[in-house]
């Protein structure tokens, strides 16, 4: 029986029309919306809008200006209304653009599902699948709705997302008498969200998006996806500026009070100064950056599907993949096959014979080796004589693919191929001289010699085993209607082994240099794959892998969690590991202290790809496989995988720069203005003055996602380290301030500057030192002219300058509280900044020598 098949009346009036047609599937999918959970979607324009003027930060801003229009100072109240509409208008622009990228991104990774309409399949984003549509599943397929089975043949479909049951459940369709299940009786449904282990099914839609079981319970939960290494390293941040913004100013609204200050004026500083502390652009600056490290990403062939997967791909210190498709062309052709005796040519033909029959009828998950095998072999001349009777699908417990056909006027045959070990140990005859003979030790001793022979030659192999079944074992069907499926263990018993099928695949084209390239740069190699140990060895030894140890499932089997973690950072192949063990590699790698890449493209592979740091699959992988990854390539190539290392890593570092010179420059002012505040009998600088001095520094700095990034930086893996931060801050912002009372200095004594003069003077050297510094800070050569910044960094520097000039030229400088200033000032400015650029870069050579490494594997958040 080919497959097992019943349907309800309701059911089987959808498959005599083939599905819904064009027009009713367009009716329903108005009616009922689109297919899917919970999803934010894209924003509009009009929420990100309200998310620049929502934060705390912004509404007391407005609160401020309002007071300041009510008691009389329009000027005030007009200036800090203008910043902020400014402000919002800048982050609007780049989180705006930086949406818009990352849904035509998206738009490129949308799972797909094959539907019946008018007729025909066809393929259709999930959120387009309506209800009542005919849904054709296979394995490695995403379950795109609630569906009740029509069809099942051998049907496993993996539900642990809704039931916590990790064991695959078996599907079976309804029976014909029955329109709809009985209460509890889940057999014949498939639930959104699950995934297809293996087998094919037919499936009406039952119900879509928020209607689903899925969809009942995402509205009792909100879904929050675990905290990343790069999320907790937003979020110290993020703690320690909180901390040292209240300290700073609590202290300066203290002393103003202290001095009789006005309350008013006093408060408007204090929150000028909180405002002036925090980069309040660091989110746009992040998106920005990331965005455009997707872009650049989606170029080479790498598709983003969460944003901050670029900087966590940066940090990967281990990376782990198959051999198949990565080091290897992932092309298989079938070179040859041998029996038992070597040289018998006719053990060698039978072996290819079953082997097509067996890819010929299989209906599951298409794979490489099926495909090698029917283009690589010659169509047996009876083919057409057999007719399919039953079909065993593949699972990666058991390792084995089986179809039972059935000759003219001949008994029904078992065909079974996978794994040599699994069908060898299935096996209680082999094919020896065109007859069969009991497997004897004499016998499972040439077997052995021949797979571990032909496997240390670098060849993938199948081996094929056949038997005869009596017309009993197949199975039928119950009073119910049920079907009851073959049972592989009492089916795939005494076989007789027919031989061995033979594939080469070779080494990709310089992948050796990528290897190399990836060691270079602090990622370790590490092959996790369900083959022979020896066929891995002899890949890795082809490529210039260099193998400092293999574990087998085996080994693995007996080893106790915390050896596992011992021995696997030591080990450079993992083989013949099924699903259970990847996951344990994985796990083990990340408890050793690594962070961990994993490429996988399987169904199996998706709990490793979600356990993973950052998962990486292909293109054309599994749904499941891309549903789970966070990294898609559209070819696999560890080439791809390098260039995605090193542009997380040149993002992370982009982004750490608008942090480290944003929170010492701004750190430096605040300690200046406390100074000030202590001698000085008016504001060293107004609310006003302050928020346009952030402004001018921010903007400037919207252009450090573009700016290049030394070798030595991209070389080693990305980290968050709050701790460094918080100590370049503590170093370079008093720095900062020495020259800040140098110049106070130079305005009172040298020029002589009155309060707007004062004002107008710190409000030029302010910025012109926080802007220049940008060209030391950005890279760690010494000295710093040695790298060049990018030419909109540059273009952005030379602008922010010219508008810190022409501003107290301009018309609007009395309403901004400006004045003129002599040119002695221009000349000690001049010397000022030159003598603090210097300074400096003398202090950067001794903090970046004296700061201690970041062991890999740790993420030093504390602050």
């Amino acid at each position: 029986m080919a497959s097992s098949t019943s349907a309800s009346p309701k059911t089987d009036d959808l498959r005599q029309v083939g599905g819904l047609t064009a027009a009713e599937a367009a009716e329903r999918l108005r009616s009922d919306g689109p297919n899917v959970i919970g999803g934010k979607g894209r924003r509009t324009l009009w929420a990100i809008l309200f998310a620049q003027v929502a934060s705390p930060l912004v509404l007391i801003l407005v609160a401020a200006s309002l007071v300041s229009l009510v008691v009389g100072d329009a000027v005030t109240a007009g200036i800090i209304l203008t910043i902020i509409v400014m402000s919002a208008a800048l982050g609007f622009v780049q989180e705006a653009r930086s949406e818009t990228a990352v849904a035509a991104l998206q738009a490129r990774l949308t799972l797909r599902a094959t539907v019946v309409r008018d007729g025909q399949p066809q393929e259709l984003p999930i959120h387009d699948v309506v209800r009542g549509d005919l849904v054709l599943l296979s394995a490695g397929d995403i379950v795109p709705a609630d569906v009740s089975l029509v069809e099942a043949d051998h049907l496993y479909i993996d539900e642990a997302s809704l039931t916590g049951e990790s064991a695959p459940a078996a599907k079976l369709p309804h029976a014909a008498d029955a329109a709809e299940p009985a209460a509890g009786d889940h057999d014949g449904l498939g639930f959104f969200g699950t995934s297809v282990v293996s087998g094919t099914g037919t499936a009406v839609v039952t119900a879509t998006g928020a209607r689903t079981s899925y969809g009942e319970i995402a509205k009792h939960l909100v879904e929050r996806a675990p905290e990343n290494d790069f999320q907790r390293g937003v979020r110290a941040f993020g703690g320690l500026i909180f901390r040292v913004t209240t300290l700073l100013v609590i202290a300066v609204l203290v002393i103003n009070l202290a001095l009789h200050r006005p309350l008013l004026e006093s408060l408007l500083f204090a929150i000028a100064l909180a405002v002036g502390l925090t980069p309040e652009l660091l989110p746009a600056i992040v998106t920005l950056n990331l965005t455009r490290g997707a872009q650049v990403l989606s170029r080479r062939g790498v598709l983003v599907k969460r944003l901050p997967a670029i900087q966590n791909l940066g940090s990967v210190t281990v990376l782990c993949t198959d051999k198949t498709g990565t080091l290897t062309t992932g092309t298989l052709a079938v070179v040859g096959s041998v029996g038992i005796d070597k040289d018998d040519a006719s053990e060698a033909a039978r072996a290819l014979e079953f082997a097509y029959l067996n890819s010929h009828f299989q209906t599951g998950f298409a794979n490489p080796l099926d495909a090698a095998i029917l283009a690589g072999t010659l169509q047996p001349s009876d083919l057409a004589s057999y007719s399919k009777r039953a079909e065993l699908p593949y699972d990666f417990t058991r390792r084995l693919l089986s179809v039972v056909v059935q000759g003219a006027d001949a008994q029904p045959l078992l065909v079974t191929k996978g794994a040599p070990e699994a069908v060898l140990q299935r096996s209680s005859h082999v094919r020896e001289d065109a007859e069969s003979r009991p497997i004897g030790p004499a016998e499972h001793a040439r077997l052995a010699r021949l797979v571990e022979s032909a496997s240390a030659d670098g060849y993938r192999l199948v081996a094929v085993g056949s038997r005869v079944l009596a017309p009993d074992e197949l199975a039928g069907a119950d009073a119910s209607g049920k079907v009851h499926p073959m049972d592989p263990v009492t089916t795939e018993r005494d076989l007789v082994f027919e031989g061995l099928v033979l594939f080469s695949d070779p080494p990709k084209d310089g992948v050796s240099d990528t290897i190399a390239q990836l060691a270079g740069d602090g990622v370790a190699l590490k092959v996790v794959t369900g083959d022979n140990d020896l066929v891995a060895r002899h890949v890795a030894e082809q490529v210039g892998l260099v193998v400092e140890g293999v574990l087998t499932g085996d080994e693995i089997r007996v080893l106790t969690p915390a050896a596992l973690v011992a021995r696997a950072k030591r080990t450079t192949i993992f083989a013949r590991v099924d699903p259970d063990q990847k996951l344990q590699v994985i796990r083990a790698l990340h408890d050793g202290g690594a962070v961990v890449g994993y490429l996988g493209d399987g169904i199996n592979d998706a709990p490793s790809l979600h356990a993973a740091d950052v998962g990486i699959s292909v293109d054309n992988a599994t749904d499941v496989a891309r549903s789970a990854a966070s990294i898609i390539l559209l070819e696999p190539s560890l080439a791809a995988i390098h260039q995605g290392v090193v542009e997380g890593r040149r993002t992370f570092a982009n982004t750490l720069k608008y942090i480290r010179m944003g929170t010492s420059s701004n750190f430096g002012n605040m300690l200046s203005m406390t100074g000030a505040a202590l001698v000085l009998p008016f504001l060293p600088m107004t609310p006003g003055q302050i928020l346009l001095n952030n402004l001018i520094y921010d903007a400037s700095q919207t252009a450090i996602p573009t700016d290049t990034v030394d070798d030595a930086v991209t070389g080693t893996p990305a980290r968050w380290d709050v701790g460094s931060i918080r100590r370049f801050m503590l170093i370079f912002g008093p720095v900062s301030s020495v020259f800040d009372f140098l110049t106070f200095g130079v305005l009172l004594w040298a020029v002589g500057a009155n309060e707007q003069q004062f004002q107008t003077g710190w409000f030029i050297e302010s910025l012109f030192t926080q802007v220049l510094v940008v060209l030391v800070i950005r890279t760690r050569l010494s000295p710093f002219w040695r790298s060049r910044p990018s030419r909109p960094l540059t273009v952005a520097i030379i602008a922010a300058l010219a508008v810190t000039v022409v501003i107290p030229l301009s018309p609007l400088a009395p309403l901004l509280g400006f004045a003129a200033l002599p040119v002695v000032f221009w000349v000690l400015l001049v010397v000022l900044v030159a003598g603090y650029l210097a300074l400096v870069e003398l202090v950067k050579r001794r903090f970046d020598n004296a700061r201690p490494a970041t062991p890999v594997g740790t993420v030093r958040t504390s602050a």
